[in-house]
């Protein structure tokens, strides 16, 4: 009798452990689930890609592989997002069935950074000297006046005038020399200081050691590329003209000398 009992008991316990399990079963396969795969344009796996499901807020990382896996779904559509940084952000629609799992492939192109940096100044005075002097000369000339030649750090003139478009600078050591107009060679080039032509102090050559002159003693500079009429034709490659500073009238009866105001030393500058 006792072993009677105990079998219905044991009879009853394996029914009901069958009954969840069916329940289970039947639960879960009226469920569905997402598998995919994250990769970058070559097919590499992407790492730690995060994925969103939109319509449950439910999220994840991709695996060492990029793959990832969202189950217990109920069936319908839905939207995923999977974003990585560097990578243009993509959203796929899933149809989700009972019992079924949805495969998604998710190939992120690289995302392109534009960026745009606005500088606005002030032109500076001496920039818009060197365009109206050059815009109304009669011939091909470059201008650069004492601001722009204080403004940057010249020792001498060579390494003032090295910075104009097609003048190059031959070195010494190191040092600028010698001073070379659209590729020519610098015996080529004609050196005048305000307007007269200046001896080589060496002999037997024609060109002029530039790192001799101080850029603080040059008010402007005038590079003729063509020659005008009123000009020697010894300056093949170009002319090189050397306007040296004069003392003018300020404003309040003063001197200007060197950049520098002399109220009671004003002289008027030669005829």
């Amino acid at each position: 009798m006792y072993f009677s009992k105990w079998l219905g008991f044991r009879s009853l316990l394996t029914l009901a452990a069958c009954l969840v399990l069916s329940l289970n079963a039947s639960a879960q396969g009226n469920k569905g689930a997402i598998r995919g795969r994250v990769s970058d344009p070559s097919g590499g796996a992407l790492i730690g890609a995060e994925i969103i499901l939109q319509q449950n807020d439910a999220s994840m990382v991709s695996d060492a592989q990029g793959q990832f896996f969202i189950n217990n779904l109920e069936p319908g559509t839905y939207t995923v997002e999977i974003s990585y940084v560097g990578f243009t952000a993509a959203k796929k629609d899933v149809v989700v069935v009972a019992g079924q799992t949805a495969n998604v492939g998710a190939k992120l192109e690289v995302a392109s950074v534009n960026l745009e940096v606005l500088v606005t100044a002030e032109r500076a005075a001496g920039e818009v000297e060197e365009i109206n002097r050059e815009r109304s000369a009669d011939n091909v000339v470059q201008v650069l006046t004492s601001d722009v030649i204080r403004s940057l750090p010249n020792a001498n003139m060579a390494d003032a005038l090295g910075r104009l478009p097609s003048v190059s600078i031959e070195r010494d050591e190191g040092e600028g020399k010698y001073v070379q107009v659209r590729g020519t060679a610098p015996r080529l080039t004609n050196t005048t200081i305000d307007g007269v032509n200046v001896p080589s102090p060496e002999s037997g050559v024609r060109q002029i050691k530039f790192d001799a002159i101080p850029a603080d003693l040059v008010e402007s500079v005038e590079i003729s590329k063509t020659l005008q009429a009123n000009q020697d034709g010894d300056g093949i490659g170009g002319s090189i003209n050397l306007v040296t500073k004069t003392a003018r009238r300020t404003a309040d009866g003063g001197a200007e000398r060197n950049g520098r105001i002399h109220a009671d030393s004003w002289r008027a500058p030669p005829i």
